[in-house]
């Protein structure tokens, strides 16, 4: 197995640094000696996601406009944190009840992730949650219009494939929590 070395930071500067982003701008030196000075890192909180399933076994989704891309999607709860100041776990149950209206009592962590570790720092927490419960409205942020679905847990896989449901961390969270199903003793 050939022996990799990681890259040397030279010079580190925080060309924007705004309470919703913060990005660095490194100047690294490679392995191989090529210096790069522009090399953009985004520093971004931890987001916490959760795969809830009903009694009925249906999936609570959440459809909303996503500005970046100019569209709309369809995701599971989820929200960003500072686990310095929030748990993962508090995280999670708090953004299911504010995006949905929904409850849950039990939480299975099932993997941590990183997002995008390229250029991004932030790693995602996923969850599952059985037997959920609506319990009341929703409680959006003011940049937040988001729309509740309910899918049936054996039509999810075809929503992915048909490429209805394409965001990353959802689909991951998806198939790792699908299999933990398929797999519990």
């Amino acid at each position: 197995m050939t022996e990799l070395s990681k890259w040397k930071i030279l010079n580190s500067r925080m060309v924007l640094n705004h309470h919703f982003c913060q990005i660095r701008q490194d100047e690294i030196e490679l392995p191989n000696g090529q210096v790069i000075d522009d090399y953009f890192v985004y520093i971004k909180p931890d987001i916490a996601l959760i795969l809830p399933i009903t009694n009925n076994q249906e999936v609570v989704f959440v459809r909303q406009y996503r500005h970046a891309v100019g569209d709309f999607f369809i995701e599971l709860p989820a929200g960003s944190f500072d686990p310095q100041k929030e748990s993962p776990e508090a995280a999670v149950i708090r953004e299911l009840r504010e995006e949905t209206g929904y409850l849950a009592e039990n939480m299975i962590k099932i993997a941590t992730i990183h997002d995008k570790p390229s250029k991004d720092t932030n790693l995602i927490h996923l969850f599952l949650a059985e037997n959920v419960v609506k319990v009341g409205n929703q409680c959006l942020d003011v940049t937040e219009e988001i729309e509740v679905i309910l899918i049936p847990l054996n039509a999810v896989l075809d929503q992915i494939l048909q490429g209805k449901i394409s965001v990353s961390g959802t689909v991951a969270a998806l198939f790792l929590g699908l299999n933990f199903l398929q797999n519990r003793g």
